[in-house]
């Protein structure tokens, strides 16, 4: 176990991160420096260097960090039963991973040209496709295949659509949530029982 200064280093990790994220969304990305990263967490530029290199470092490690939760739900996924309620609650731990995730989603959406260079977009393209697999029958009618993809982008769409709506953002997640598991549960209980 790792004492107090291995804590207080990984929490120094996570600020650089913050911090990054907030330059990166008030100024974009191509124009936040390094040192303008350092400047704003009061260290110095070698004290940044020796967790992070370059601010592309930066971005693929919060990308990987906000993925993991991502990646374990579907190691998860695929050690369950194919039941409806193993889908319902695959969606459930999803919309909890998106809201965690959601300052990353919204550098994604402002951010293209960057995530498309890193590739960021491809694997994580790579995921909802593992995702939509899991929740997902093969030999399921066409329109019940659409549902569960439909409920994938629903969660998604749900993240920036409702963003600029009135209401408890709790609210808005639980609505979205529910429209999702709705979808999905119509698309399982469909003719094709087994």
């Amino acid at each position: 176990m790792g004492g107090s200064r291995q804590r207080r280093r990984g929490d120094t990790r996570q600020r650089i991160q913050d911090v990054a994220v907030e330059l990166f969304a008030e100024q974009g990305y191509e124009k936040t420096s390094l040192r303008e990263i350092a400047e704003r967490l009061d260290v110095t530029k070698a004290a940044l260097y020796y967790h992070f290199k370059t601010k592309e470092d930066i971005l693929i490690s919060l990308f990987e960090d906000l993925t993991r939760p991502m990646d374990e739900l579907i190691e998860w996924g695929k050690g369950q039963p194919r039941s409806l309620d193993t889908k319902q609650e695959l969606l459930r731990r999803y919309s909890q991973a998106l809201t965690d995730a959601a300052p990353l989603f919204r550098f994604m959406q402002e951010n293209q040209a960057t995530v498309r260079e890193l590739s960021i977009g491809e694997s994580f393209k790579d995921r909802m496709v593992k995702l939509l697999d899991i929740i997902r029958e093969p030999e399921a009618p066409l329109t019940d295949q659409v549902r569960c993809v439909s409920a994938l982008f629903t969660m998604h769409a749900g993240m920036f659509a409702l963003k600029d709506m009135e209401g408890d953002p709790e609210d808005k997640r639980k609505a979205v949530l529910e429209v999702a598991i709705d979808l999905v549960t119509r698309a399982h209980s469909g003719p094709h029982e087994s």
